[in-house]
């Protein structure tokens, strides 16, 4: 027979383990790409062969113009998810983002983590970006990446009210601290020809900036880039995101 004090123990550890289920379930709905707990979001429609390279946290004075060059020796357009203070700050890297034909979209102006942010912080993170983007790129920006992926309901909702897409991913590893361009190429590779046997496009990411230095170093990950292409370019049809919508 449990005494009083057992039964208090029992169900002390009965809470314990349900908030810890419920913190878990929360982490898994505002950060896991594949999660639709907190809403829908775009990530890779079922067109095996297809494949979406995006690029994070630019623009990059250092290493975004190398990856411009390497895009056009190859002839693929890709998609950059610019943060508004880089952007402001390059405003001509990021018109000759747009000028040479990709597609440019929002990731926030100071790259905060949004699923903890108040609904006023939301908007303005995202449309003093919006705003600040169109104005240099004179065209609308329809496409929205939260910085770590991270959402909760009102972060999809009030991107869908600025008219901006949600976007996440499934193919992506941490470029931004390997090394190695081609463990990097490597390990996309594998998740490429993973979704492709799952009848899956991919929706890449790399990162050619850094939200904490918006001239980080990004050689690994602009050289896996060229290594992907050049892997890929015979077997797979390169797109931007506005194709799958």
């Amino acid at each position: 027979m449990l005494t009083p004090l057992h039964s208090q123990f029992s169900a002390g550890l009965g809470a314990a383990a349900g908030l810890g289920l419920a913190a878990g379930a929360c982490a898994y709905a505002a950060l896991w790409p594949n999660s639709h707990i907190f809403g829908a979001a775009l990530i890779a429609p079922q067109r095996p062969g297809e494949l979406a390279l995006t690029f994070d946290d630019g623009p990059n004075p250092a290493w975004t113009p190398r990856l411009l060059d390497i895009l056009a020796r190859n002839s693929v357009r890709a998609t950059f998810f610019l943060l508004g203070s880089h952007a402001q700050a390059e405003p001509e890297l990021a018109r000759c983002i747009a000028a040479a034909g990709h597609l440019i979209g929002n990731h926030s102006w100071s790259h905060p983590n949004l699923a903890l942010c108040g609904r006023k912080r939301i908007q303005e993170e995202l449309s003093r970006t919006r705003d600040e983007l169109e104005q240099i790129a004179g065209a609308p920006v329809k496409f929205f990446r939260p910085p770590f992926g991270a959402r909760r309901p009102a972060v999809l909702s009030l991107a869908r009210e600025l008219g901006m897409v949600p976007v996440l991913w499934n193919a992506m590893t941490s470029d931004w601290r390997e090394p190695a361009a081609a463990r990097i190429a490597q390990r996309l590779t594998a998740k490429i020809d993973q979704l492709t046997h799952q009848n899956r496009a991919a929706n890449i990411v790399l990162h050619d900036g850094g939200h904490l230095d918006s001239a980080a170093y990004r050689e690994p990950s602009i050289a896996a880039a060229g290594l992907l292409i050049a892997r890929c370019k015979q077997t797979h049809r390169f797109v931007t995101l506005d194709a799958w919508t």
